[in-house]
């Protein structure tokens, strides 16, 4: 086999790990897969949902995208809930490529960050793959009809301090007041998921 065969089946096995990525307007996919909370609860997606939409957010523990970003991502979070967008974030990693991404580390990490929306196990990866989710973190904002009207990063710069455009918070604030979302879609740059091996 030669470099450009090998090449190839590597490409092949990256681009079918997980569905094509949601475009702005899909309809909202996997909301009643029960996926486990930190409180021990189970929950869906449809579960978290706000009066005004919902925002899920795919992340992790381990990874040092997600550290740089985690107090902005529960910043935004929690101003969501406020402003009645529910907010739920997705581990979908496998535990046993990160153990650092386990349940217990969850649990632990939405204490520290004073998380006030759940953080849950997708236990299988379906609900990443459903999604078309890729990397830790990435955002997927829905409106109240369950429509994609923003995707991508939570801002520009993964540095607090050199922040220019705050695509996510921007986002939620528009769709919380009945205005059009400015900026709609930004690439997302993170760790890539850990998918979970199908049985």
């Amino acid at each position: 086999m030669n470099r450009m065969q090998t090449m190839a089946i590597v490409f092949t096995l990256a681009t079918s790990a997980h569905a094509a990525s949601l475009q702005l307007g899909d309809t909202l996919p996997a909301r009643d897969v029960p996926m486990k909370n930190v409180d021990g609860k189970t929950l869906t997606i449809a579960d978290a949902k706000g009066r005004h939409g919902t925002l899920v957010i795919f992340s992790c523990n381990h990874c040092p995208f997600v550290k740089a970003w985690e107090t902005r991502i529960a910043a935004v979070g929690n101003a969501a809930l406020a402003k009645g967008v529910g907010v739920i974030q997705i581990n979908a990693n496998d535990p046993a490529v990160q153990p650092a991404d386990g349940y217990q580390e969850m649990q632990q990490r939405a204490r520290e960050r004073g998380f006030q929306f759940p953080y849950v196990v997708d236990a299988t990866s379906d609900v990443a793959r459903a999604f078309g989710a890729g990397h830790t973190p990435e955002c997927f904002l829905f409106d109240a009809a369950d429509k994609l009207v923003y995707r991508g990063a939570v801002d520009d710069d993964k540095d607090a301090a050199r922040v220019t455009q705050h695509w996510l918070r921007d986002a939620v604030d528009a769709l919380a007041a009945g205005r059009e979302i400015a900026t709609k879609e930004t690439k997302a740059i993170g760790c890539t998921i850990k998918f979970r091996k199908k049985s």
